[in-house]
């Protein structure tokens, strides 16, 4: 049955046309754009926007439905996707043996996130199809096995390689990749968007329900190791690290836009009326001066998921599909 956010980004394709028909300079000009500090030129359109989101969301569906019932989305469970036509294949371990890629959960907690998230992944997937109608992009070629090795040699080098499907904090760590970039991407996509009504007010609700998924994956990982010993929140800051070299701010004057989890006691707030700092940790991904959701353009978003590959690689074997690429 269509919501009301479907029925409004229904339209979003023919409002599109009818502008551009009109030589609108909204839609096919060059705009600059300036937010928390960034400047960059657009020119994208609304619907660019939503296909270069429809292309991380089949990537995150994908993961977690691999991770929490070892088939691929568009078999389920319960509310398979389309992939489109002349979709890509969904690499992964034991030669593309899928049954092989569902974690062996021992936490009920993780467990039960795992089977959320993928429902909701596989959701956002068929929200933005339905809003794209037939411009919406097919799933492109993903590469959920070799690319999590790679980084695994990124991290440090105890941990040759990497395999997110392997246990409860592996699977976790996996999630943390996907989950800070996404919604990043998402807060930096806003600022792109044109159509404030009908496009960037149910973009921001995907948003929302991306933050929630980042905010539990960090809090979880932080209480399967709330002291660091085990390595959880040592491998969680390395991956924040990788991201921010891979999107050109880990050495910026204001300093990285991807903050780490980091061991109780190494950070501390000020409570409200109080004259004493209190130890916490960063289990909110944001910036330490106003605190801050980061936002990431669409290139550096692209630097990450392709790690550092010129136009491809990564988890995206050759490329995005749609414009943004």
């Amino acid at each position: 049955m269509a919501t009301q956010e479907t029925t409004q980004l229904d339209s979003i394709i023919a409002n599109r046309r009818a502008l551009i028909a009109a030589g609108s300079a909204a839609m096919a000009g060059l705009a600059v754009t300036a937010f928390a500090g960034k400047v960059y030129a657009q020119s994208y359109t609304d619907t660019d926007i939503l296909n270069f989101a429809l292309n991380l969301e089949y990537l995150e569906a994908q993961f977690y439905t691999l991770a929490a019932s070892g088939v691929t989305a568009d078999q389920g469970p319960g509310n398979p996707i389309s992939l489109g036509s002349g979709a890509g294949p969904v690499i992964t371990k034991g030669t593309n043996n899928y049954a092989s890629c569902k974690v062996p959960f021992t936490n009920p907690l993780v467990q039960a996130y795992a089977l959320e998230i993928a429902y909701e992944e596989r959701n956002h997937v068929k929200f933005l199809q339905s809003a794209l109608s037939t411009s919406a992009v097919a799933q492109p070629a993903l590469d959920l096995y070799n690319s999590f090795m790679g980084l695994g040699a990124q991290l440090t080098p105890s941990q040759p390689s990497f395999d997110p499907f392997s246990s409860d904090a592996m699977f976790l760590l996996g999630a943390y990749i996907f989950e800070d970039v996404g919604v990043s991407a998402y807060h930096g996509g806003a600022e792109l968007i044109q159509d404030k009504i009908n496009v960037l007010a149910p973009a921001a609700k995907i948003h929302a329900v991306e933050a929630y998924h980042a905010g539990l994956v960090r809090t979880t990982l932080y209480t399967l190791d709330p002291d660091g010993s085990k390595g959880y929140l040592g491998l969680a800051s390395s991956m924040s690290k990788v991201r921010a070299t891979l999107d050109g701010t880990s050495s910026s004057s204001t300093g990285t836009d991807d903050i780490g989890l980091v061991t109780p006691g190494s950070t501390t707030v000020t409570l409200e009326g109080a004259s004493g700092s209190y130890p916490a940790t960063t289990q909110v991904n944001a910036d330490q001066v106003n605190y801050l959701c980061p936002a990431r353009t669409p290139a550096q978003v692209l630097s990450i998921v392709y790690a550092g590959g010129a136009g491809k690689g990564g988890f995206f074997t050759n490329s995005l599909n749609g414009t943004i690429k």
